[in-house]
Formats: C-alpha cells, sequence, structure tokens
C-alpha cells in the first residue's frame, strides 16, 4: 500500500512535541512490513537548519488562496537510514520563519492562510510527482482541510476520487480556529460551513473539518479515545467526535528502542544496561547523573524526576508544590528538565538555588541529558492534566526507571498501578492515582518510596517495566488494519 503521511513534523527534519517522534518513526515500521510510505511536510526553516540534505525536484505550481495564486516548489530527501521519500513544500513567505506555528506565544496571524496552502499542494505533489498514493494519512489540525478537498473540490478528478484518508487527532486541544471569513482561502463552497462539517461556533474550524470528512479517525490512545467524547477533553466537539463514533479508532504511540533503549544508549557511555544487569547498571547511572547535576552521590535516597514541558497541562503546579513539601520534610532528592511557561521557570529556579543538596533544575532542552536522566533516576513523574498518549512513561518502563503517572490517556494504557494483587502477580509497572490534587500525587510518591525501600520488590517492578514491548511494530500492525478497513470503507463508499 503507498500511504502519504500529510503532517508538519518529523523527527530528525522538525519537531516541536510528539507529533515529530510519530511522523519520524512511523513510516520506518511500515516499510518493514512492506508497505510504501512516503511524507510530505512544509519546508520550515528548521528543515533547512536541521543539516539534512535536500535536493530541488524543479516540480513547481500553483494553486488558488482566495482571490489570489500561490507559487510553490517541491524539495526531496529521505528519512536517514532508509530510502523512505520525504518531500518539502517550498513557500518562503509561509514557512521561512523562526518558528513553526507562532512566536512569543502568539500564533502567526496568518496561519489559516499558510496551511490552507499546504493542504493544497500535499494535493498538487500526489499528481505533480506521480506518487501513486492509495491513502492519505493527515496529522492534526494543520491537515484537516485535506479529508475535506479530497470529498469536495477534487472529488471528481482521478486519482483523488479512488484515495482514502485517516484523520489523526495527537491532541484535541490544538483545533486550528478562525474567522469565519477566511473559509473563503479554501476555495470549499459556502454550503459546508455549516455545524455539522466545518463551522464552529461561527468559525472556521481545521481539526472538525478533518474529523468530518475523513473515511477514518483515529487518535492516539484507547482511553483518550473515550475520553474526547465528552467534557472537558472533547473540547467543545464531542458532537462530532460522537457522530463519528463507529469511525473513531484508539491506536498507542509506539517507542523508538531505536534511540531509547538503556541497552544500545550512547548518551550512558560505558554505563550501558538491560533488564538482566539494570542492578549495576542503573547505579552507575545514578551515581554519574547526580555528579552532573551537581548532587550528593548516594544510593539510598530515592531520585525523582520529570523531563519535558512545563505548563500546567503536564501537571507542574502539582509537582511545584509536591517538591516544595517533599524537599521539606523527606530525605529525597529532584531533577527536572525542560522549558515552558515563565511562571515556572522562577518557581522551580528559585527552590532549586534554596535546595541544592537536593534538587537540580535545568531550564533547558537537551536531548543527551533526557537520555541521562531517564537511566539515572528511580521514579520519573507524569501528573498530567490529560495525556493523548505520551512517550516519557514508554522511555522511563524500558530504562527501569519507575513511572509515576495520573490515570488518564495513554498513561492509564501503559502503566500497571502498584497493588498488592499486581504485585503478587508480577503485573505492577508503576504507581497511578485519579484525581487531578497534589494531596493524591504526593500519595503516590509515598507509596513508591515505601516500596523503593523493599529492594526485591522494588526490582521486580523494575523488571516487569523494562520487559514490557512498546515498540513501534506493535503500534505499526494496528494502523495497518486500520488502513485496510479505511480502504474498503472509502472504495465501498464509492461503489454505492
Amino acid at each position: 500500500m503507498n500511504i502519504l503521511f500529510a503532517t508538519t513534523e518529523a523527527v530528525p527534519f522538525c519537531k516541536t512535541g510528539g507529533l515529530g517522534d510519530v511522523c519520524g518513526s512511523l513510516p520506518r515500521e511500515l516499510a518493514k512490513l512492506g508497505h510504501q510510505p512516503t511524507l510530505i511536510l512544509p519546508a520550515f526553516r528548521q528543515v533547512f537548519e536541521s543539516g539534512l540534505r535536500l535536493e530541488p525536484t524543479e516540480v513547481v505550481f500553483q494553486v488558488p488562496i482566495g482571490q489570489k495564486r500561490v507559487q510553490g516548489q517541491f524539495l526531496r530527501s529521505q528519512l536517514p537510514g532508509t530510502d523512505i521519500p520525504v518531500y518539502f513544500v517550498e513557500q518562503s513567505d509561509y514557512y521561512d520563519r523562526p518558528a513553526l506555528y507562532d512566536e512569543g506565544g502568539e500564533e502567526y496571524r496568518d496561519n489559516c492562510e499558510r496551511f490552507t496552502f499546504f493542504c493544497r499542494a500535499v494535493l498538487e505533489a500526489i499528481v505533480n510527482l506521480d506518487l501513486g498514493t492509495d491513502l492519505l494519512h493527515c496529522h492534526d489540525w494543520c491537515t484537516g482541510l485535506i479529508p475535506a478537498y479530497l470529498k469536495t473540490l477534487y472529488n471528481d478528478r482521478s486519482p483523488f476520487d479512488q484515495i482514502a484518508s485517516v484523520y489523526t487527532i495527537h491532541n484535541l486541544a490544538y483545533q486550528g480556529n478562525f474567522w469565519h471569513w477566511d473559509m473563503v482561502l479554501t476555495g470549499i463552497d459556502w454550503k459546508y460551513f455549516n455545524w455539522r462539517q466545518m463551522e464552529f461556533y461561527g468559525n472556521l474550524n481545521f481539526m472538525k473539518t478533518g474529523i468530518s470528512f475523513a473515511d477514518t479517525v483515529s487518535t492516539v490512545s484507547p482511553t483518550y479515545a473515550q475520553e474526547i467524547m465528552r467534557p472537558p477533553l472533547s473540547c467543545g466537539l464531542e458532537g462530532s467526535l460522537q457522530h463519528r463514533r463507529e469511525d473513531l479508532f484508539g491506536i498507542l504511540n509506539g517507542a523508538d528502542y531505536n534511540d531509547w533503549n538503556p541497552a544500545t544508549d550512547a548518551f550512558l557511555g560505558e554505563n550501558r544496561y538491560d533488564a538482566g544487569n539494570f542492578e549495576t547498571g542503573k547505579a552507575a547511572c545514578k551515581a554519574a547523573l547526580q555528579e552532573e547535576l551537581g548532587l550528593p552521590i548516594n544510593a539510598d535516597v530515592p531520585l525523582l524526576a520529570a523531563v519535558g514541558r512545563l505548563a500546567d497541562q503536564k501537571g507542574f503546579d502539582l509537582i511545584a508544590r509536591v517538591m516544595q513539601q517533599w524537599v521539606n520534610q523527606s530525605d529525597s532528592q529532584w531533577a527536572i528538565l525542560g522549558t515552558g511557561d515563565p511562571k515556572y521557570h522562577r518557581v522551580l529556579g528559585q527552590m532549586a538555588a534554596e535546595n541544592p543538596q537536593k534538587m537540580a533544575v535545568r531550564l533547558e532542552f537537551s536531548n543527551e541529558l533526557a537520555h541521562r536522566i531517564e537511566a539515572g533516576a528511580d521514579m520519573f513523574l507524569m501528573p498530567s492534566q490529560y495525556e493523548p498518549c505520551g512517550l516519557n512513561q514508554l522511555y522511563s518502563l524500558k530504562y527501569g526507571t519507575v513511572p509515576i503517572v495520573r490515570s488518564t490517556g495513554g498513561l492509564a494504557d501503559t502503566v500497571v498501578n502498584t497493588t498488592p494483587d499486581s504485585i503478587a502477580d508480577g503485573t505492577a509497572t508503576g504507581f497511578a492515582f485519579g484525581e487531578y490534587t497534589s494531596l493524591a500525587l504526593s500519595e503516590a510518591i509515598a507509596r513508591a518510596c515505601e516500596l523503593y525501600d523493599d529492594k526485591p520488590k522494588w526490582q521486580q517492578l523494575i523488571r516487569t517495566g523494562m520487559q514490557q514491548d512498546w515498540s513501534w511494530r506493535r503500534s505499526a500492525g494496528q494502523y495497518v488494519e486500520l488502513y485496510e478497513r479505511t480502504c474498503a470503507k472509502a472504495q465501498q463508499e464509492v461503489l454505492s
């Protein structure tokens, strides 16, 4: 099957979050299963700064955007280490900017125009580059117009009348919501600007459009697929999602074990380990991490960590309150890595300055340090308000760093809470809590620290987690089933 990924992010070309990891990893596994994936992205400035080779195709195209025609051209590359083609839509006025979507916390004011152009460029690529596409896999709001184009402006043109579409929601909170007069930019008939298809409280909504027109819809975990059916996580789209209930599927993201594997991780130096020797390997990594972060080297004190975007959604309001309590009242160490909301930069930075023997905060992005934290920490905190899938809990399981999570989205689907029964039957892999409160998080940490002192059970917990398989191979097989179902559905609609 020829599968075209329409996305705005793919590692290693450009990334702001988990979308980039998905679109950089899933195509590789699909290729191993015998399919022919191709990717197409905007040629953002970040793509040129990646240092990866880009070649001109000499294919130039024009598409109408409102009352004007805008020209672009296609560049070509490959996913490193594969022969999977990657195409880029070059249009410097739209994409040659410091960031992908926003600057200084403000979205680019012409985002509707920028990504309308991208959606039409994807369809132009299919014919101008002779891609032979069977199925379009569209990712998140920036590609939401593509399924609509397939069913409206392009539906009576070959080969578009034979192309099926899957639309994947990575985070429903980001919807591409624009002024209603921006509908003119799309070229789609105003009759589709209605409450069922493209209109959302008087505005044009790209996310709703994708959900409404795609042959099938997916999201990145089974639990999140259920959570978005109702407020508050439906973000106002519960009607559209409930209408597509029979065509909505939850497939967990996978972990890229080529990159995240303590047995082969180059960032760990000589301290690499696996499930067979993690006792000595993790002890060495912990000591090395404590030294790197300026914390006292102590094998017995629990080292808790969090890595990621410093934001309310990730539960850093809970983490900050609980850290203050635990630093004052217990013998523990804390490591935080990430950037985000300035208020957390101030609060966490001040706490670290006041408690240098117990807390290390690095307000930066560092892939290398993120790997060493996963290897050296004893516990990993993810108390998210919501988490469509989450990847760090999967990395933590592989590295033997026990996750402490709130039971939401993909966290609920991947971490088995430690109870007397789950310890006894050998299924426990971490600690989970339900209520979004600092008390619930603190109680989960207390349970973890209590088990930490019981070394045989703690090692059993680590070993069980490390033996889990959350690789992309597993997820890719489920996507293939979805693709086949989608193509059959689309073909049946054509025949009817």
